[in-house]
């Protein structure tokens, strides 16, 4: 690979950042934790997502789904009452009229995470399979920056202060890539003294260079806490592959440090999800030969590469638990 390719684009360094978290998180210890890439609210997106979580409640929450909960389930089921209960009496009322709120009960049952049956006056009326945990314990937001240089410096200032005064995470950090220098430039530059900022190595390594300061969240926001962990728990951080192409014969996961990062055979370098997309002329779809050659009738290589990421997902999410 020339030495042009081999510099790590910023979606490369987010997904290296995102191993590094999953396999190595809190910098001062252990903590159990799940990692989630490009989520936020509609006013502000994160790189990176670290939601750290109670072993014992993310076990029950595993138990009563596989998949994460929209904004709509999440309100039917957290609300779900233990015996026969109107929708209606069971639900804080909503900003917004209640007939929205009955497809979310339909959906919920037919996902299995709630029971429901016609009560008297032909009213909607539902009861829990299992109690909502509280298995949320922390959220931590991390931007990605791998060449932190003052230009970049001055447009982050900007979104990191508005992270701390609105404190919806309960911590903030940057992480960049390290230069070997004696004092890390990211040091130098104005960033609000409350953020955290991580060197990422060569070798995965990640040093400290600044620890941030705990921020308090709002009370008000727990719900809207509960459904960013929602997300990141229904995508992860390896969902990348699901906008990207990885049918083509020229797709490739790399190993780069600990991750495994999307690689162009045909434009030899790292890609990121603008470039590997529908429009590219290098795309070349899989020779039908590859989808019998030792692979799954139904799928070649990139079916593959979409079970491996999954999978690798999963064992994480078990490593989680609590051990028997």
């Amino acid at each position: 690979m020339t030495e042009t390719a081999d510099r790590d684009p910023e979606f490369a360094f987010e997904l290296r950042v995102c191993r590094w978290a999953e396999r190595a998180w809190h910098p001062d210890g252990p903590r159990p934790a799940f990692v989630a890439r490009q989520l936020g609210t509609r006013d502000r997106r994160w790189d990176t997502v670290v939601v750290e979580v109670d072993p014992d409640a993310f076990a029950a929450r595993r138990a009563l789904s596989t998949d994460g909960f929209d904004s709509d389930l999440l309100r039917v089921v957290r609300h779900a009452p233990a015996d026969w209960q109107w929708y209606r009496d069971a639900i804080p009322e909503p900003d917004f009229p209640w007939r929205h709120v009955v497809p979310a009960v339909h959906r919920a049952a037919g996902r299995g995470v709630v029971e429901k049956r016609r009560g008297s006056r032909n009213r909607v009326e539902y009861r829990q399979t299992a109690p909502y945990p509280e298995w949320v314990e922390r959220i931590v937001a991390i931007e990605n920056k791998p060449d932190l240089d003052a230009s970049a410096a001055r447009a982050l200032a900007d979104q990191l202060e508005h992270d701390v005064e609105r404190g919806l995470a309960d911590e903030v950090w940057v992480a960049t890539e390290a230069t070997g220098d004696r004092v890390e430039p990211a040091l130098l530059e104005d960033l609000p003294v409350e953020v955290g900022i991580l060197s990422l190595d060569d070798d995965g390594t990640m040093d400290v260079l600044w620890h941030p300061s705990t921020l308090t969240p709002d009370p008000d926001d727990a719900r809207r806490r509960l459904v960013l962990a929602e997300r990141a728990y229904d995508r992860g951080w390896r969902s990348y592959v699901d906008t990207m192409r990885p049918d083509c014969r020229h797709f490739e996961l790399a190993r780069r440090a600990m991750a495994l990062v999307p690689r162009c055979a045909a434009k030899d370098c790292f890609q990121s999800q603008r470039e590997c997309a529908h429009s590219c002329s290098a795309f070349e779809p899989e020779p039908p030969a590859w989808r019998m050659n030792g692979w799954p009738i139904e799928g070649g290589p990139g079916k593959g590469l979409r079970e491996l990421l999954r999978a690798r997902r999963e064992r994480e999410r078990e490593r989680m638990e609590p051990s028997e």
